[in-house]
């Protein structure tokens, strides 16, 4: 177990230039990916990670070697050149925004796979490599490399810092932005260029194919975790940068395995298991809030009978068969005995030899639920002009989801009314 240790303590000299820049390059990325994320605009990084390869093949063309940098400023220009060629067929209404998005990739792509066959059959023993750059490999990172990726770490954080404000803004709104007087265009062009620059450095690494999901992978699993945007930036970091980590430990572990598509993998777990496992907006989370949203509805459902059979009875603790509730409404057996069940755990209802009746607590809890009905009825005839016999639907669906505060406002505007648009008695709060 001696290389777990090497690993973790950076023994080997190639682990000491790829974990360091692995990390800078999965930090910078997640956190330009989280507005690039915000703004609705996932795909762009998709093309722009396929169009700076003709860049990069043309740099080399132009250069005759390998060189980080000219291979930089080619993939900055060409990415650019796709990011402004997208807006101005949107913009100008040539094509959708998708359909230009789809072209741009499948232009510069196939542009830079043709250049990329061309570089290979010119016998230049430089191009050794070069195909790298389709599927990456970050085991090849050097010290050019790292620095490169710190300086630019570095620029992103601190433009991010200094910019925090504007970036929100437009990535929410952008409308709102102009007209508080915020530079839009400009704050716009920045975000572009961040997300061209740090999908072009990180191309080495990860490659064209796999460099989009690592800008977006990121975001989207902090996104499930919160609604703060300096939170979602540094989850997304914190994301970013283990999904590098682990990534790297994993193709360390097994020499066979690569690095680049292995940092992907490990981003899409985490994203997977965020849209899985995050409170609220994960899916474990809304199907358990369904299925008690579904409970609750069932359960006032039935105390809502209960209510009208003592109205209609005149007492206020009639005992019913389960068989008459059915009666009442259209409630499957299983249902009902689970709704009637729940209830009497929570001593809303009695059940003596079979026949059911409320409590006290569970008369003064239908008569509630019956009051909301009752008021929100009243409201949608009144202020939205609804028949009376057009109002029931709509109040069965909103009763379950009023507040005590709009209860009240309720009161207070339809005038602390005692009748319904049926001609019936809506019961007092304080009854």
């Amino acid at each position: 177990m001696g290389w777990i240790s090497d690993f973790l303590l950076l023994n080997d000299p190639t682990l000491r230039v790829v974990v360091p820049g692995v990390l800078l390059l999965c930090g910078m990325s997640a956190a330009v990916g989280c507005f690039t994320f915000l703004r609705k605009k996932s795909l762009i990084g998709d093309a722009v990670s396929h169009s700076v390869l003709p860049g990069i093949c043309i740099a080399f063309i132009l250069n005759g070697e390998k060189n980080i940098f000219y291979f930089l400023l080619g993939a900055m220009i060409s990415g650019l050149a796709s990011v402004l060629i997208i807006d101005y067929l949107t913009k100008s209404r040539f094509a959708r925004n998708d359909t230009a998005i789809a072209l741009m990739l499948s232009v510069f792509f196939g542009l830079g796979i043709v250049l990329l066959t061309y570089i290979q059959h010119q016998g230049n023993a430089s191009q050794a490599g070069l195909d790298s750059f389709l599927f990456g490999k970050a085991a090849s990172l050097n010290k050019d490399d790292l620095m490169i990726f710190g300086i630019s770490s570095l620029l992103i954080f601190l433009l991010i810092a200094f910019l925090l404000r504007g970036f929100s803004l437009v990535s929410f709104d952008d409308s709102f932005a102009m007209s508080i007087g915020f530079p839009v265009v400009w704050l716009k062009s920045l975000l572009s260029v961040l997300t061209v620059w740090s999908i072009a450095t990180g191309i080495q690494a990860v490659g064209v194919v796999l460099m989009a999901a690592l800008l977006i992978a990121p975001a989207l699993a902090a996104r499930m975790w919160t609604n703060s945007i300096i939170k979602m930036l540094l989850l997304a970091g914190i994301f970013g940068m283990l999904s590098g980590y682990s990534g790297a430990f994993v193709s360390y572990a097994l020499p066979q395995m690569p690095t680049g598509p292995w940092i992907v993998v490990m981003a899409s777990v985490i994203a997977f298991g965020s849209l899985l496992l995050a409170p609220r907006k994960g899916l474990f989370s809304q199907i358990i809030e369904r299925n008690n949203n579904e409970k609750k509805i069932l359960q006032e459902n039935i105390l809502k009978i209960f209510y009208h059979i003592d109205e209609k009875s005149g007492e206020t603790q009639k005992a019913v068969l389960q068989e008459d509730l059915l009666n009442q409404r259209s409630f499957s057996n299983r249902n009902m005995r689970k709704g009637l069940r729940i209830l009497e755990r929570k001593n809303y209802l009695s059940n003596h030899l079979g026949a059911w009746s409320l409590t006290s607590s569970g008369r003064v809890e239908a008569k509630r639920i019956v009051r909301l009905h009752r008021l929100w009825e009243l409201y949608l005839q009144e202020y939205l002009h609804l028949d009376p016999d057009h109002v029931h639907d709509d109040a069965e669906a909103m009763e379950h989801v009023i507040t005590p505060e709009i209860e009240a406002q309720l009161d207070v505007l339809l005038g602390n009314p005692t009748i319904d648009p049926h001609q019936t008695q809506i019961p007092s709060k304080d009854e």
